[in-house]
């Protein structure tokens, strides 16, 4: 081999470099550690909220100091931070969101809340073709206002021909012109907000985050590992930041119109009540939307103010901007009964244009027992605008109050501050109410005109964080639409952790096994090759650290699919060798056509090529997790290259020049399938029968039992549950029945006292609020298994002592079609390069053939397993992403396989006469070493992390180790004969 001197300068250079940008990592995680243990040893009492808090703020006060010092360089913990691995979610807990910047808002913004008939007929139809549709929102809504507009055009002045849009769409423009407009002032939008998010993100604090649009779809892709308040991060990212100033009605000024709504409401319950008496004619639908879905009070519901309590004032020393609370599981019964249009009909001229919105903070009562909000009574009006927007402010930060309370003060610009000492003016012995996004944040009285135009937002109970956050938001700036999320991942820190662990040991486990058997089989030589992999194990991890990838537990995976195709090089090599020393040729000439391409070389380039495509097509299509193992593959695939064909090489023939005598095998494994002569081409009618009653088998359970499909294809909720006893999956699924209408599928996620809860409930509807009352109703739901689990203690975030949600999923409908049909392109897409290249590789399509039915094979019968055994396996076996990453992996390997059996028929046919069966049969035999070896390694390797490695990964192995045993076989029984008997039959001489 030349060139020997500069690789090895090449290799030690490197593995320096990884092992330098390796270190960051384990100092970081030794100042971590140190903080966790100053932490936990200031609240003995274990309170998660406070042990984060103190943790948090050692870390601060560590952040600047020096830990090391290299004589020529210092780092300080920051830096330190900033140069270590990443860690995914899987294994450090934290937010995966995207968000779906409504365009529809945008729409409305644009055409200046326009009132056109058409133009609204449009977007309620674009809404209702959105649910079954993968088409972007533009698109639906010209489809829809083509149908219904008639004569009347988008340049329309009541649509968007208005002033504001007069230098950008003239009067009578073509609706394509005004369509192209429209498109750039939403890409513009979008823009405007993503950077608003950037930079409210960039001052939350959390290391390494990532933000990235997707396309021009409007979706906005957040990731926050490591954070743990999941509250406040998303309030910050969903936080359209509307500030508004308005004027308030006080409890003095509706209690008449509560007294007279609460009589209503009892006279229409009276009625509800002798109806159902009489004949049963009201539907429950109805009632519910009197009474409200999520009320858990009493079923005694006889008025308003069961619910809500009104602030009665009796004397003037007791008037407040404070007209009434209401526990917080009682708001949503609330606000559809103040909706109601009998009791909206009681409202007094003076009040006709209230509204009624919550507190920002909810309180606990006296005992502890139940959680109150506030409600306000805003002076509306009939244009719905606020007396003072949130444009006028020029700055907002956190300050301290004269008490020394935390609370936010602004800045306004001049016409903002003539304005504000108007309405104080105005208002003076009155109350003006400070709203953020539809929620009061403080209402006081006013004492006179404000000027100077400076002001603030305080609360009694306000924290530092969210006066901090309240000012990060409107410094950010308003996001020109509303953002909701549409697909969510929580991870909690405990789970994260856990997964750590897990995958430590399954990770030591499975290079024990490899490098043990390497030793058995091949004996000194398979020590070198143990020593290439200990230094592809080292490039790969420094080469993530280098790049700050993202290290996720199924990248993990990918790590140790890599180290299998490591060792696969190895012995494609070794065997090669083994070849040449049997039919009498020198060592050294063995070891030189081992590793030419002649030799091993070419099999060893045309499956690792295989591989990264597939690799490739995952990185391109996948999201998250998916987008870790796609990554780690790659590199991996090119660092196991390098060190299996010349790390191994150089001190082979370093030993080999010192004059060890190599023979590439043990007494052990001597004689191990040599002399093997099995007639694979004549037994093939044998594997097509037994190939083709596994397929017909699989479809059948597929076409009929179908498929459990995960949350991210079908959309829906699901969390994972942790109780502090072992827990019946059954019965607990009957008790949520109550809760959620239906029964959610309740299954055992590892532990017997860990459950998986997926539901549909309430998906369909929009809102952050709506999350959190999906979430409340679980708890509640659940509230007889939790014991003394407090709500804010059962939300996912923070480590969890005792019961409560370790990991949360929410997909909407909409964008779980986009992950199915993303899904699909990426299993045709790899299939079609793959066929391809081999085409390419081969020159007959023969081979291409023989490859691809192999790999419709195999994806058959590991999908059919699946249908079979989803009900039976107690672990989960749900097809969504991650399952369509090991599906991609298996049609990898099992091409893999194929291509170098395909390889050695080629060389074969090339160099020998004889029929082609025989030649065939001749290939075949002399790989199966290689075959049966490599597959046993990555076999032992995939059942190691199965059964070591965490809960969440199970599924994702066992369809490996499925498509790795169906793989190998059909490489033999499938691709070979069919790529026989596709061949031209004048070839086959």
């Amino acid at each position: 081999m030349q060139n020997k001197g500069l690789i090895k300068v090449f290799a030690i250079l490197f593995g320096l470099v990884s092992l330098y940008q390796l270190s960051f990592t384990f100092l970081a995680t030794k100042v971590e550690d140190d903080a966790i243990a100053y932490a936990k040893n200031l609240h003995p009492e274990e309170n998660v909220k406070e042990i984060a808090k103190s943790e948090r703020k050692y870390l601060d006060s560590v952040a600047n100091k020096k830990i090391i010092d290299l004589g020529i360089a210092s780092y300080s913990y920051d830096d330190v931070k900033d140069k270590e691995m990443n860690l995914g979610l899987d294994l450090k807990g934290g937010i995966n969101a995207i968000l779906q910047i409504s365009v529809k808002e945008v729409l409305i913004s644009l055409s200046n809340d326009s009132k056109n008939e058409a133009f609204n007929k449009a977007l309620a139809a674009a809404d209702e073709a959105q649910k079954n549709s993968n088409a972007n929102y533009l698109d639906l809504f010209f489809e829809e206002f083509e149908k219904v507009a008639g004569t009347t055009k988008l340049s329309d002045p009541s649509i968007f021909g208005t002033k504001a849009l007069s230098e950008k769409i003239s009067f009578d423009e073509g609706n394509l012109s005004v369509r192209e407009t429209l498109q750039e002032e939403i890409n513009s939008s979008i823009g405007t907000a993503f950077e608003v998010l950037r930079s409210r993100i960039d001052k939350f604090g959390v290391t390494q985050p990532s933000i990235q649009r997707i396309g021009n779809s409007g979706r906005i892709q957040i990731e926050l590992p490591g954070a743990r308040d999941i509250d406040r991060v998303i309030k910050l990212i969903t936080s359209k930041a509307e500030l508004q100033f308005w004027e308030v009605h006080t409890n003095a000024e509706v209690q008449n119109f509560f007294f007279e709504a609460n009589a209503k409401v009892a006279e229409l319950l009276n009625e509800k009540t002798v109806n159902e008496q009489e004949n049963d004619t009201i539907k429950k639908d109805d009632i519910d939307a009197l009474l409200g879905e999520e009320s858990d009070s009493t079923k005694v519901q006889k008025n308003l103010f069961t619910y809500l309590l009104p602030n009665i004032a009796q004397s003037q020393e007791q008037v407040t901007s404070l007209v009434a609370q209401a526990r917080v599981l009682d708001t949503a019964t609330v606000n559809n009964l103040l909706k109601r249009k009998e009791i909206k009909s009681l409202l007094p001229n003076e009040l006709k244009y209230v509204k009624f919105l919550w507190d920002y903070k909810s309180n606990k009562s006296d005992d502890g027992t139940a959680e109150f909000i506030g409600l306000y009574a805003i002076k509306g009006s009939r244009s719905g605008k606020a007396n003072i927007e949130g444009d006028v402010i020029l700055d907002a930060g956190q300050v301290f109050d004269q008490l020394n309370k935390p609370e936010v003060s602004m800045t306004m610009n001049s016409s903002g501050a003539k304005q504000w000492a108007k309405l104080t003016g105005d208002n003076t012995g009155g109350f003006v109410a400070v709203v953020l996004d539809d929620y009061v944040y403080t209402a006081p009285s006013v004492p006179g005109a404000i000027t100077g135009g400076r002001t603030s937002i305080s609360g009694g109970s306000m924290t530092v964080a969210e006066a901090e956050d309240i000012s990060t938001v409107l410094k950010a700036g308003k996001l020109p639409a509303a953002a909701r999320i549409i697909q969510a991942e929580v991870v909690g820190p405990s789970l994260g952790q856990e997964a750590i662990d897990a995958s430590f040991i399954s990770f030591g486990i499975a290079i024990l096994i490899v490098l043990l058997w390497m030793i058995l089989y091949y004996g000194k030589a398979g020590l070198y090759a143990d020593i290439a992999l200990i230094v592809n194990i080292i490039f790969i991890f420094g080469i993530l650290a280098s790049f700050n990838a993202v290290l996720t537990l199924p990248g993990i995976a990918g790590i140790i699919l890599t180290i299998g195709m490591c060792v696969d090089a190895n012995v494609i090599i070794f065997e090669r060798i083994k070849e040449a020393l049997s039919s009498k040729k020198g060592l050294k000439q063995s070891i030189e056509e081992g590793f030419s391409i002649k030799g091993a070389l070419s099999a060893i380039i045309d499956a690792n090529i295989t591989t990264l495509l597939t690799g490739i097509i995952l990185y391109v299509f996948g999201t998250g997790p998916i987008k870790g193992f796609a990554l780690t593959l790659i590199i991996g695939i090119l660092t196991s290259l390098f060190t299996a064909v010349f790390i191994t090489r150089i001190l082979i023939d370093g030993a080999v020049n010192k004059g060890a005598n190599l023979t590439f095998n043990t007494s052990v494994s001597k004689g191990w399938f040599e002399n093997i002569n099995i007639q694979y081409i004549k037994k093939r009618k044998i594997a097509y029968v037994i190939s083709g009653t596994l397929i017909i088998i699989s479809l059948i359970s597929i076409f009929t039992v179908g498929l459990k499909q995960g949350v991210d294809f079908k959309g829906g909720r699901s969390y994972v549950v942790r109780f502090e006893q072992s827990m019946n999956a059954t019965e607990v699924a009957e008790s949520l029945k109550a809760s959620f209408g239906t029964a959610p599928e309740v299954k055992t996620y590892g532990d017997n006292n860990q459950l998986k809860i997926t539901t549909a409930y309430k998906i369909d509807e929009e809102g952050q609020e709506v999350d959190e009352d999906v979430q409340n109703t679980l708890y509640t739901g659940l509230q007889s298994y939790l014991g003394t689990t407090t709500y804010e203690n059962f939300k996912p975030g923070f480590e969890k002592n005792g019961a409560g949600v370790m990991s949360y999923m929410k997909v909407e409908p909409t964008i779980a079609d986009d992950i199915k049909t993303s899904a699909l392109y990426s299993v045709f897409g790899s299939l079609l390069i793959v066929f391809l290249y081999i085409l390419l590789r081969f020159r007959k399509i023969s081979y291409s053939f023989g490859a691809v039915a192999a790999v419709f094979h195999d994806v058959l019968i590991v999908l059919g397993v699946f249908s079979i055994a989803y009900n039976i396996m107690p672990f989960d076996m749900e097809i969504d992403q991650s399952f369509i990453a090991a599906i991609l992996t298996v049609v990898g390997y099992s091409l893999n396989d194929t291509v170098i059996i395909f390889d050695r028929i080629r060389e074969f046919t090339n160099e020998r006469i004889g029929k082609r069966n025989v030649l065939i049969n001749d290939a075949i035999n002399k790989t199966l070493g290689r075959t049966i070896n490599t597959s046993l390694t990555t076999l032992l390797v995939m059942l190691a992390i199965f059964f070591f490695g965490g809960d969440s990964i199970k599924g994702f192995m066992f369809a490996l180790i499925v498509g790795i045993v169906v793989g190998t076989y059909s490489s033999i029984f499938v691709a070979t004969p069919i790529m026989y008997d596709t061949t031209k039959k004048d070839d086959k001489e």
